[in-house]
């Protein structure tokens, strides 16, 4: 493994436990899915229990540190300028329909800017990651974004409204979870991405993992409660724009 900070390394340590609890409840969906109640409580419960076990994780050696979550909110401690930015599952639909494309995303938010970044797919055994100036890394491998320059060769993710309203030319995927496709334009595997009103624990991590990996996002105010995102690479970013005008 390349060197890391202790900061990281805990990200990845509370990830992993948080992943255990994902996977065997994902397997329980199984079993929700023909019962009267159906699966959306069971879910809930998943999210806050995976939520829980990541506030506990990382408060263990960073006890100051403050918290930004998905399900809970803010929880404001001692250090007022250092947040865990916390999705304990982006992409639940997936989750609830048994499709298994959604990911536990976490950041390190300070002073206003993202030092450290983290997105894990449990069921792929996909890890993401990346620190200031220091690279992105996937499964440990040092990633880049991909050098394409021919719009219409590229693949591009977005959610329904941006697919409703934009240029209909732009090769397009819905994937239901934003955390993973910003990691997938970090590695190559999507060219863009874009998005509007989306909340800061969807994207704060992908955020580092793009500009580690060479590419570009817009400026993004974390103060905002939703926020509108464009990351691509730096080859097609402004080409991408263009065809966003209206969006």
């Amino acid at each position: 493994m390349n060197s890391i900070s202790p900061n990281l390394n805990l990200m990845i340590k509370a990830s992993e436990k948080a992943s255990k609890i994902i996977i065997r409840d994902f397997g329980e969906l199984e079993n929700l899915q023909v019962s009267k109640k159906g699966p959306k409580d069971f879910v809930t419960k998943t999210d806050k229990r995976v939520e829980n076990i990541l506030i506990e994780e990382l408060s263990k050696t960073k006890k100051n540190y403050s918290f930004i979550t998905e399900e809970t909110g803010k929880i404001v401690n001692k250090n007022k300028n250092t947040f865990w930015v916390i999705d304990p599952i982006d992409g639940t639909t997936n989750f609830l329909h048994g499709v298994p494309h959604f990911a536990i995303s976490i950041a390190l938010l300070k002073d206003d800017d993202i030092i450290s970044g983290l997105i894990v797919d449990p069921i792929k055994n996909e890890i993401f990651y990346a620190e200031k100036n220091s690279g992105s890394f996937f499964n440990n491998c040092r990633i880049r974004v991909s050098k394409k320059s021919n719009i219409d060769e590229c693949l591009f993710a977005s959610n329904n409204d941006g697919i409703k309203s934009i240029h209909p030319k732009l090769n397009l995927r819905n994937t239901g979870c934003a955390a993973l496709d910003l990691a997938y334009v970090g590695c190559g595997r999507l060219d863009g991405y874009f998005h509007n009103k989306i909340n800061l624990w969807d994207i704060a991590a992908g955020k580092i993992i793009i500009e580690e990996a060479g590419g570009k996002v817009n400026e993004i105010d974390y103060s905002r409660k939703k926020i509108d995102v464009r990351a691509a690479n730096p080859n097609i970013y402004d080409k991408m724009l263009n065809k966003l005008d209206n969006f």
